[in-house]
């Protein structure tokens, strides 16, 4: 059960959400009875807090209009969320006045956090890497999300309980090497030692972390992002493609970016054609892909994407002569 105390800092958050709110709302959110919420209240009123009272059928408590509360008391997650959002925002191409305002906003929040908070946060933000697909973030578990940061900080262990995309639970080792935000989704990257290989694994994968005792140094290479893109173009799907276009690099990665496909310059070509290698799960998203590019591109494998990229070429050709 919460504490009388951590109620009435609770009844204080509420109040201060702003609006009147009522005794039998407030009973609710605070799990106790009405003569309870009335005791908390005049607890806040001998803090110098002023509270009011509003009688009446939608009667109940409220702050006094134009009362500033004290610094700000933020949990570990809401805490989280809002130094998060901050950070995702400065990489989002921000002006230069819209980025000054971020990182003021940023340190006036990390300077009024407990010690104990601002330090874990502080972790964090040392382990975190973005790769340039960003989206619109899920929230991540603040617990697991806060003890992979403080494992990659201090170079520890750490177990990790894991669900995989086809539902399979197990219990791993991880000497995690970074936390990287793509597309839309937060990822750790670092090395299984039970297998000896590099492995990336989903934050919402994962039910629970742990640090072990123990250490661990990190290799020479590409950094956390890097290690992810690179993972995801050569994971193990069921197509592999193998292509060679005439093109330059810029020009096909804005359709086929690093996260989803290899690029090699082509040896001994006289011509600047490049051979991508991508896996994928499934092949219909490929046609629209190659024809937005625009280029000549040679089909090496597999033999079933000719025959798709022939059936949408017959789709576009019968749609352009319709009247």
């Amino acid at each position: 059960m919460p504490r009388p105390t951590g109620r009435v800092l609770t009844l204080l958050e509420l109040l201060q959400s702003g609006g009147t709110r009522t005794v039998a709302e407030l009973a609710d959110r605070l799990g106790v009875e009405g003569r309870t919420v009335r005791r908390y209240v005049q607890q806040l009123i001998d803090l110098d807090v002023p509270v009011e009272s509003v009688r009446g059928r939608y009667g109940g408590y409220r702050l006094a209009p134009g009362y500033r509360l004290p610094p700000l008391m933020l949990s570990d997650d809401e805490a989280l969320a809002v130094l998060l959002g901050l950070v995702a925002g400065r990489r989002a191409g921000l002006t230069t006045t819209q980025r000054t305002a971020n990182e003021t906003a940023s340190a006036k929040i990390r300077r009024v956090l407990p010690q104990h908070i601002a330090r874990r946060l502080d972790a964090l933000l040392d382990a975190l890497d973005f790769t340039d697909q960003l989206g619109e973030f899920d929230a991540p578990d603040a617990g697991v999300l806060l003890t992979l940061a403080d494992a990659v900080r201090h170079r520890r262990p750490v177990s990790i309980r894991y669900t995989d995309r086809d539902g399979r639970r197990s219990e791993r080792t991880l000497h995690a090497y970074g936390i990287v935000a793509h597309a839309g989704r937060w990822y750790v990257t670092g090395k299984d030692p039970q297998v000896g290989e590099d492995r990336t694994f989903r934050l919402d994968r994962i039910a629970d972390a742990r640090t072990l005792p123990g250490s661990f140094e990190v290799p020479v290479g590409p950094g956390p992002a890097e290690r992810v893109v690179s993972g995801f173009a050569t994971a193990d799907y069921r197509h592999e493609v193998i292509l060679r276009i005439h093109g330059t690099v810029e020009q096909i990665r804005a359709h086929l970016p690093a996260g989803v496909a290899k690029l090699e310059e082509e040896e001994h070509a006289a011509e600047s054609w490049l051979r991508v290698e991508l896996r994928a799960e499934r092949l219909d998203w490929l046609p629209p892909v190659l024809a937005a590019l625009d280029r000549p591109f040679v089909i090496e494998r597999p033999a079933e994407l000719r025959d798709l990229l022939l059936a949408f070429a017959d789709r576009l050709k019968s749609r352009a002569r319709q009247a």
